[in-house]
């Protein structure tokens, strides 16, 4: 059995598709599919099903993907902490954020820490947590930035709450409520709502609100993008919620920040703890944890991202 093997086996595995894999291996797709059948001889088992356009695993292929995976992670990191010891900083982190947090932090975050680490990368996957919390256990990536709480599921995490930030009602500019300072859930109770669709944990935040407000939200419309959301608040739709990051102005819409303590979503970061942590990824986490630690001392109300939001 080879290293190369089990390299390309985990790349078909992710991709779903012996093309796919050959291009991000740098191999030929003949060469790569021989030698996933020599690994597969080696095994005495066939680990995909090969259709027309895609590779699905086995039975026998999901149950050696983790031991796979877990081999070139022991190696990668066997090879990184060799350099580490030659005083080294250098390298990539692997970094996972959700959708409704990556667009409005990822370019400063971005630009600061490669100002500070210029010889560090860094990847970014933007994906829903659950998916997220599947790539930190087989090692994919490195860190998560999600809203918390997690199901942990047993997985051994540690987790550095960063900061909170508020949830902000998203109502129509002829909307009665539009020119409130502030406004609670209870006042949309009747309300046509938009939210995000099933899967974005943004979603399970403001059905929770809503559950502890007494509120029932009448959705009449779902979409993955807050810019389509906002887009059909501005047409009068019906109103939605939006966390504090995102509000910038769209025209036609107004927002107003939500009261009460359970109207607040948290944001971490999490690793999982029996991994190796590399020099790249102790400068990043120490970047991002001391980054938001200043936040809060510089800024606002205790435990909130410290930043006011108007109607805007």
């Amino acid at each position: 059995m080879e290293i190369h093997q089990l390299r390309y086996f985990s790349a078909v595995a992710r991709h779903g598709t012996f093309t796919r894999a050959a291009e991000v291996e740098h191999v030929a797709q003949p060469s790569l599919s021989q030698q996933i059948l020599k690994l597969e001889a080696e095994l005495g088992a066939r680990l995909f099903d090969r259709l027309p356009r895609s590779a699905k695993l086995t039975v026998f292929g999901a149950a050696f993907l983790p031991k796979a995976e877990r081999i070139l992670r022991e190696l990668g990191d066997a090879k990184i902490e060799m350099q580490e010891m030659a005083g080294e900083e250098k390298g990539d982190v692997a970094l996972g954020m959700i959708p409704t947090i990556a667009a409005y932090l990822l370019p400063d975050l971005i630009r600061g820490f490669s100002k500070e680490h210029p010889r560090v990368g860094l990847r970014v996957v933007e994906d829903i947590t659950p998916a997220l919390l599947e790539r930190l256990h087989l090692g994919t990536i490195d860190v998560a930035i999600v809203a918390l709480p997690v199901s942990r599921s047993g997985a051994k995490l540690d987790c550095h709450e960063l900061f909170a930030e508020r949830l902000v009602a998203a109502l129509p500019e002829q909307h009665p409520r539009a020119g409130q300072r502030t406004i609670r859930l209870a006042d949309l109770n009747r309300e046509s709502f938009l939210l995000l669709k099933e899967g974005h944990c943004f979603r399970d935040t403001v059905i929770a609100a809503c559950r502890t407000a007494r509120v029932r939200p009448n959705v009449v419309f779902e979409s993955g993008q807050f810019a389509t959301i906002l887009a059909m608040v501005a047409a009068g739709m019906g109103v939605s919620a939006v966390p504090e990051m995102a509000v910038q102005p769209v025209r036609g819409c107004r927002f107003v920040p939500i009261e009460g303590r359970q109207s607040l979503r948290r944001i971490g970061l999490l690793r999982m703890s029996h991994h190796y942590q590399t020099c790249a990824q102790r400068a990043f986490l120490g970047h991002v944890i001391g980054r938001y630690r200043r936040s809060r001392r510089a800024g606002g109300e205790a435990g909130t991202t410290g930043q006011a939001t108007q109607n805007k």
